[in-house]
C-alpha cells in the first residue's frame, strides 16, 4: 500500500473521529435511557418497561450487526470514504427520529426501534471501515494500532457521558436536549470527510481476490472460535456499559452514567499500553490475564450499594474488560490476514449480535427479578416511586441482572487458557522443528 506518512495520519484521525461520534452516540442512548424509559415507555407498560428500553437499546446493536454484515465485504468495492459519509449521516438521522418518536403516540415504540437501528448502522458502518484501513496501514503493529484508535472509544463516552451528567443533573433540561446533540459531530464528520482526499486502501492483502477473502473464513475452521468468543467478550463489555444507567441509577447513590464514564476514562488510559503488552504477552496472554478483574469487577458492581464500592468494582471491570474488542479484531486480522474487512467484519457483528439479544434478556431478568423482589406484580404496583422499598426491590434487581453477565468472563478464562496453552504449544512444535 503506497501511503505516504501525511496521508496515513490524515486517515487515522478521520478513523478517529467517526470512532469518537459512534462513541459519543452510544454514552448519549445510555445516559438518555432512563429519561426515555421514564418519558415514554413506563405509560405504556411499567412492569415491562425495563425489558423494552432493553429491546430499544439492543436495536442500535442490530443495525450495529447488520451494517458490519453487508459493507464489510464490499469495503473496497464502495470505497472508505463512502461509508464513513454513510456512517455521518446515519448520526444524524438516527437521533432525529428518535426526537421524532416523543410526539408518536401509539407508534413509539415502533419509530424508537427504527431510530436505534439507523443510529447503530452508523457505529457498524464505522466499524466496517476503520478496523481494516487501521489494519492495512499499520501492518507491523495491528494490536497496538488498534488498540490506540479504540482508545478514543472510551474517549467519546467520556466525554458524551459528562454531557448527560451537566444537561439531565447539572441543568435540569428535558432529555430531548441531549439526545440532540451527536447532531454536530455526526455534522462535522461528513464535512470533513468531504472536503478531504481519501485514496483508496485495499482492505486486503495484495493479490487476495474478492472470492478468497470472503471463502478464507469458512475454509480456516479455527476462525469461527474467534467468532464464538467474540460473542462473549462483547457480552462482557457492552452489555453492562449499555445497561449502567437503567440498573445502578437507584442502587448506588449516583447516576449511573458516572460510573460510565470513569470506565471510560480509565480504558482511554489503558488502551494506550496495549501494543507493549501484547508484545511480552502475545494477543492471547493479554486476553487471558483480562479475564480475571472483569469477572471480578462485575460481580462486585452487582453488590455495589455506595459510590465507592460502585467505582471500585468499575476500576477492575474496566481493567478486564479494555483490551477485549481491538485485541480480538487484532488477533484475527494477524491469524487470518485473507479474510481481510469480512473476517474483521464477521468479529465485529458477532460482538454486536450478542447484545442485540443479551440486553433484552437483562432487562427481561431486571424485570422479573424486581417482581419477585417486591411479592409480585400488585405489590410492585403499590410501591412509591423513590421511596425505600422500592430502592431495595431495584437494588436486589440490578444485583441479580450483574451477577448473570459476571458468568461470563468466567468462562472465557477457561477458553483463553486452552488456547493460549494450545498456540504455545504449536509454537514450541514449530521450533523444534525448525
Amino acid at each position: 500500500m503506497a501511503a505516504s506518512h501525511a496521508t496515513r495520519r490524515t486517515i487515522y484521525w478521520l478513523c478517529v473521529l467517526a470512532l469518537f461520534n459512534a462513541a459519543f452516540a452510544n454514552a448519549i442512548r445510555v445516559g438518555a435511557a432512563g429519561a426515555i424509559k421514564s418519558a415514554l415507555l413506563d405509560p405504556i407498560d411499567a412492569r415491562h418497561s425495563g425489558e423494552m428500553v432493553g429491546a430499544v437499546l439492543g436495536n442500535a446493536f442490530l443495525g450495529f450487526a447488520l451494517s458490519l454484515l453487508v459493507i464489510s465485504p464490499l469495503l473496497d468495492r464502495f470505497g472508505a470514504r463512502r461509508v464513513l459519509l454513510f456512517a455521518g449521516a446515519c448520526f444524524i438521522v438516527g437521533p432525529l427520529l428518535v426526537l421524532i418518536s416523543a410526539h408518536a403516540g401509539p407508534n413509539v415504540m415502533l419509530l424508537l426501534n427504527v431510530a436505534m437501528v439507523i443510529w447503530g448502522c452508523g457505529w457498524g458502518a464505522t466499524e466496517a471501515s476503520i478496523n481494516p484501513v487501521t489494519a492495512r496501514l499499520f501492518p507491523d503493529d495491528k494490536t497496538g494500532k488498534l488498540n490506540s484508535l479504540h482508545a478514543w472509544w472510551p474517549m467519546g463516552i467520556v466525554l458524551g457521558g459528562l454531557l448527560a451528567i451537566v444537561v439531565q443533573q447539572q441543568l435540569a433540561m428535558d432529555w430531548r436536549w441531549l439526545v440532540a446533540m451527536p447532531l454536530l459531530p455526526g455534522a462535522a464528520l461528513v464535512i470533513l470527510v468531504l472536503r478531504r482526499p481519501f485514496p483508496a486502501i485495499a482492505s486486503v492483502e495484495t493479490g487476495t481476490s474478492f472470492r478468497t477473502m470472503l471463502s478464507e473464513p469458512f475454509r480456516r475452521p479455527g476462525f469461527w472460535i474467534f467468532f464464538g468468543i467474540m460473542l462473549l467478550t462483547a457480552s462482557a463489555e457492552l452489555a453492562p456499559a449499555a445497561w449502567v444507567d437503567v440498573a445502578l441509577t437507584q442502587t448506588v447513590g449516583m447516576p449511573g452514567i458516572v460510573v460510565l464514564v470513569y470506565v471510560a476514562a480509565v480504558m482511554f488510559v489503558m488502551r494506550h499500553f496495549a501494543g507493549s503488552l501484547a508484545h511480552r504477552l502475545s494477543d492471547m496472554g493479554l486476553l487471558l490475564i483480562c479475564t480475571l478483574p472483569a469477572c471480578a469487577g462485575l460481580f462486585l458492581l452487582s453488590r455495589a450499594d455506595t459510590p465507592t464500592s460502585a467505582l471500585i468494582a468499575a476500576t477492575l471491570w474496566a481493567i478486564g474488560v479494555c483490551f477485549m474488542w481491538p485485541t480480538m479484531l487484532a488477533a484475527v486480522a494477524r491469524r487470518y490476514p485473507q479474510s481481510g474487512s469480512w473476517g474483521i467484519g464477521l468479529i465485529g457483528f458477532a460482538g454486536a449480535i450478542a447484545i442485540y439479544f443479551v440486553l433484552p434478556q437483562l432487562g427481561r431478568i431486571y424485570d422479573e427479578a424486581k417482581i419477585a423482589s417486591a411479592g409480585g406484580a400488585e405489590a410492585f404496583a403499590a410501591l412509591a416511586p423513590g421511596s425505600a422499598r422500592m430502592q431495595a426491590v431495584l437494588r436486589d434487581a440490578a444485583e441479580i441482572s450483574f451477577q448473570t453477565v459476571a458468568v461470563i468472563p468466567a468462562v472465557l478464562l477457561g477458553i483463553f487458557a486452552l488456547l493460549w496453552l494450545w498456540e504455545r504449544r504449536v509454537h514450541a512444535a514449530g521450533s523444534a522443528r525448525a
